[in-house]
């Protein structure tokens, strides 16, 4: 086969074959042919399952296919192929895309060169001449974790004696062998931390994966592994530890269901109290004005209430009151019949009338403008209702449920809210308390997340670090249970390992206008959270002292040493 041997595709040692972009040979050198043990012709189909062991055709296939969509080489996978007899061999295996005259992807010249593993007694193993060698063995052998570390050619050249003991392997035996020939780990043919840290020069932290020991059983390690560089920086080789983890998955978290009540999580003794209540609440039609501060959960106490109310899965209707200008939400509320006004086509149903006899959520109500809330006075009192541009009374036979973020209390003050209506709609005032004073409940949000946020980015967070639960206990969320998702769906967007660190966090001002103390820090009352203290509690030096834990003493002594007295 000319073809099979032009000048471009000779080598002695690099098995070289091109396919095209639908698996059909276009050339092939003698050594591929040796290799593989076969000779086809120009045009034969060759799909990658002939060629490529089972267990690589997924790495294979990607090899291929990143060659074709990025027109550009592909180098140094590590992929197990299989020849004609049946028997598979490792080899190094880059991609090189073939193109046409119009620089279109035709296909792609594969070039594999065979790591021989039989023959590796035959020279010595190459040294870590670069690490000081004066007590360096000592000093790893007496490390409570595996350490091993390998050159660039993935062989074997540092072993130590907790390595020994957690493998079963001897170190004489390992020295001079390629790692994932030892290891036979989880991680050698996917997402490969060494080949990595060889491309990118960057560090892996306490990662999971496994490994299979001497006596060929699996076991999950968590590791570390870094490159190891010369005083000019050139990396040379790679250094990983590990340490087996139990059989049985360490740190278990407990289960949220004794902590969850229909959807929402807490042990804190309001929100078990809150939780108690709500059954009753349920049980009568009497309407109800949940508050609590913006992100707290207050449409999903609303939730809980229509689900307890209507087990048959009748309809759940919210409107927001600040969403829509006050001529919109009357119509979003009441409806509107055809040619009430310019662009009124044709009648709508409002809000009222399409939770039929479920609930209707009215969020934000303290937004409600006065003559607005007159008229949703009149539907609370009266259970009738008319559509804009209408005459004919409707019934109303859905429950209302109100909520605010806002003090009630201060606005009827200011004449911003209706006394009459405050009073009509707190028939069962009902409060989610802030983050801040559900310390205790913290830990089980942060598990919820953690397991909501797994699955969402397929994901294996176990934890997050102590200095981080310490932060998230300290801080005064703002927020509330919004901001913390928040705050760990930032962190599973940039988290590699098992643990979140503090350095995962986002910066805390991205989401409330103020950075608070680094991670791992208690929070002093310093002077920026005296302000928002302060501010909080709209300068009432009581409530202030509260919000910051500290007596009202402390509170002052702490304002003049600020400078803010």
């Amino acid at each position: 086969m000319k073809r099979a041997d032009t000048p471009h595709m000779r080598s002695d040692k690099t098995g070289i074959i091109a396919l095209s972009s639908e698996f059909s040979v276009m050339g092939i050198n003698r050594q591929a042919c040796r290799m593989l043990e076969i000779a086809p012709a120009p045009g034969t189909d060759c799909p990658l399952e002939k060629i490529v062991d089972t267990k690589s055709l997924a790495a294979a296939g990607r090899l291929f296919a990143d060659a074709i969509e990025k027109k550009a080489p592909v180098k140094d996978a590590v992929i197990c192929l299989v020849n004609a007899s049946g028997r598979p061999f490792h080899c190094h295996v880059s991609a090189l895309p073939l193109m046409s005259k119009h620089q279109s992807a035709i296909g792609v010249i594969l070039s594999f060169k065979a790591i021989d593993v039989q023959n590796r007694a035959e020279t010595s193993p190459p040294s870590l001449t670069y690490l000081p060698r004066l007590g360096y063995q000592g000093v790893v052998d007496s490390l409570p974790e595996g350490v091993f570390s390998i050159d660039r050619e993935w062989r074997v050249n540092g072993f130590n004696k907790t390595a020994e003991t957690l493998t079963g392997h001897a170190r004489d035996d390992i020295i001079g062998k390629y790692c994932w020939q030892v290891f036979q780990s989880g991680s050698c043919q996917h997402n490969c931390p060494l080949a990595d840290i060889f491309k990118n020069g960057r560090s892996w932290e306490n990662q999971e994966t496994t490994i299979r020991t001497h006596t060929g059983s699996v076991r999950k390690i968590r590791f570390n592994a870094g490159p190891l560089k010369t005083a000019d920086g050139r990396v040379v080789g790679a250094v990983e530890s590990f340490r087996l983890l139990p059989m049985k998955k360490e740190n278990k978290r407990p289960s949220l269901d004794a902590f969850t009540f229909q959807g929402m999580i807490g042990k804190n003794a309001a929100m078990t109290s809150l939780f108690a209540m709500l059954r009753d609440v349920a049980a009568s039609q009497a309407d109800v004005l949940i508050t609590g501060e913006s992100g707290t959960g207050k449409e999903l106490v609303a939730r809980a209430i229509h689900t307890l109310s209507h087990p048959d899965a009748k309809t759940f209707v919210a409107v927001n009151c600040s969403a829509l200008p006050e001529t919109l939400l009357e119509s979003e509320l009441f409806g509107h019949e055809k040619g009430a006004f310019t662009g009124a086509d044709q009648m709508k149903q409002g809000r009222f009338e399409l939770a039929g006899n479920g609930t209707l959520f009215l969020d934000e109500i303290g937004e409600l403008k006065p003559a607005l809330q007159v008229k949703l006075l009149r539907v609370l009192e009266q259970k009738e209702f008319e559509r804009v541009g209408g005459s004919s009374p409707i019934t109303l036979f859905a429950r209302v449920i109100a909520a605010t973020n806002q003090d009630l209390d201060k606005a009827m003050a200011c004449g911003r809210f209706r006394e009459d209506l405050y009073y009509r709609l707190r028939t069962i005032p009902l409060r989610v308390p802030p983050l801040r004073e559900r310390i205790e409940d913290i830990p089980l949000l942060v598990d919820h997340f953690i397991n909501t946020f797994n699955l969402k980015y397929d994901k294996n967070v176990r934890l997050v670090d102590p200095k981080v639960m310490d932060f998230f206990k300290t801080y005064h969320w703002p927020g509330n249970i919004r901001e913390l998702e928040r705050c760990m769906e930032h962190a599973f967007v940039f988290v590699r390992g098992p643990i979140i660190f503090p350095r995962y966090l986002p910066e805390m001002e991205d989401f409330t206008g103020q950075k608070p103390p680094g991670p791992g820090k208690k929070i002093n009352p310093d002077q920026e959270n005296l302000l928002w203290a302060l501010e909080k509690a709209d300068g009432n030096r009581a409530q202030a002292a509260k919000l910051l834990t500290i007596s009202r003493t402390s509170l002052w002594r702490k304002m003049k040493g600020a400078g803010l007295i």
